[in-house]
């Protein structure tokens, strides 16, 4: 390979980096481009750690000779046989010794120290280069401070010298590609656990005005938890988040699942938003919402009492209305959300159903938005006077939770 062909390919990732082109693919294109011009790799991975609630981070691998997984995630590298893995593996033997390259001639009689070499061997392989590209503390988000990637080859010969000075040359530009990608998965992960999907995808849109937001009418939901206060002072101090994060999971999954939209979680409490053409189309989905949600709270109390732990139920408040959605906030803090006597009205209602003794309560409003077959199965608890809203107003429940 001639410096015009390293040129050629140098070119293609930077491309291929900047239009956003999955990992997956920019790492295929990547070793098909040096195996046309005559650079005998025939099996290849990179990986790189990730800033994620759930994965530590992403691989990516390529075969030249038969079908594989192209990418996984992978989860805690620390525990269980993940992290005896991780132990004898080139990567960690490369960070725990500061260097930035390991070969292994697999075919010519060098040991099979490192994980996964055997397999390589077994498979007709016959030279491994591992390299490791530090990044610096600038250029570093979450646990994502290095580049890794390996790669292997069954030529007779193994890999050539000049072979060796192509991939040196090569890989940092490869990185360089499949970090500009992940960064930008990166941060549509960030602002869709932080900010809820929707809010994210405006975000992201470059919506970020001080002040911008644009007027809609939406089925409104806010829940939280009952009896939490005292819960909370009377459980193990190490019970309290397990409990938040497993009834949240319910309350979270549910809304997604009915294709609603969390936009804020206020300590046990969940404020929503179901957003449709019609408004009983929305207001439906918030029903199948709480529907949903019923369901998994029968699962998760059944399983938290035989495991003799705390449990409790949610209080429901829905409405619907016009609200405000978009940015508000300081010039350098800014919270993108819903706005307006609605919203203040939603959580309002959720904290009458202490004192109507219902685990659900909907305002007339969202209850008139429904269809006659919705509506059946729902029934007046009476008028309340709601605070800081003027006129008392009638709230309606499931007959399930009225009788």
């Amino acid at each position: 390979m001639n410096d015009k062909d390293i040129g050629e390919i140098a070119s293609w990732l930077m491309q291929s980096g900047l239009k956003g082109m999955g990992e997956a693919d920019i790492l295929a294109g990547f070793c098909e481009a040096c195996r046309q011009r005559g650079l005998n790799v025939d099996r290849a991975m990179a990986l790189m750690d990730t800033l994620h609630p759930v994965y530590e981070g992403r691989a990516f691998r390529w075969d030249g000779n038969q079908v594989i997984e192209r990418e996984f995630e992978y989860g805690p590298s620390h525990q269980g046989i993940a992290a005896e893995n991780w132990l004898r593996s080139s990567f960690y033997h490369l960070l725990t010794t500061g260097g930035d390259e390991v070969r292994r001639r697999i075919g010519f009689g060098d040991p099979i120290d490192f994980f996964g070499l055997d397999t390589l061997k077994t498979d007709g392989h016959t030279d491994y280069l591992a390299m490791v590209h530090r990044f610096e503390e600038g250029g570093t988000i979450g646990e994502m401070d290095c580049f890794y990637s390996h790669f292997a080859t069954a030529a007779e010969a193994g890999f050539l010298d000049e072979d060796l000075h192509v991939l040196r040359k090569l890989t940092p530009a490869l990185g360089l590609a499949i970090k500009c990608t992940a960064m930008g998965r990166i941060a549509r992960t960030i602002a869709e656990v932080y900010l809820g999907e929707d809010a994210a995808r405006h975000v992201l849109e470059g919506k970020i005005t001080r002040g911008k937001a644009e007027r809609i009418s939406a089925a409104l939901w806010f829940s939280d938890l009952a009896n939490y206060t005292r819960i909370s002072d009377t459980a193990e101090p190490d019970e309290i988040i397990p409990m938040l994060n497993a009834y949240a999971d319910a309350v979270i999954s549910s809304i997604h699942e009915a294709g609603g939209n969390v936009l804020k979680l206020i300590g046990d409490g969940t404020l929503a938003i179901f957003k449709a053409r019609d408004a009983g189309d929305a207001c439906a989905a918030a029903l199948m919402a709480e529907s949903l949600l019923r369901q998994r709270l029968r699962d998760l109390n059944s399983q938290r009492q035989i495991e003799g732990r705390p449990v409790t139920d949610v209080y429901l408040g829905l409405h619907i209305g016009d609200v405000f959605y978009g940015n508000i906030g300081s010039m350098d803090r800014l919270d993108f959300t819903v706005i307006g006597p609605a919203v203040n009205e939603v959580s309002r209602i959720a904290s009458m159903c202490r004192s109507a003794d219902r685990n659900v309560l909907m305002s007339s409003n969202f209850v008139e938005a429904l269809s006659s077959s919705q509506s059946n199965d729902l029934v007046s608890v009476g008028r309340y006077a709601l605070r800081g809203v003027k006129r008392p107003q009638e709230l309606f429940t499931l007959l399930s939770s009225a009788a």
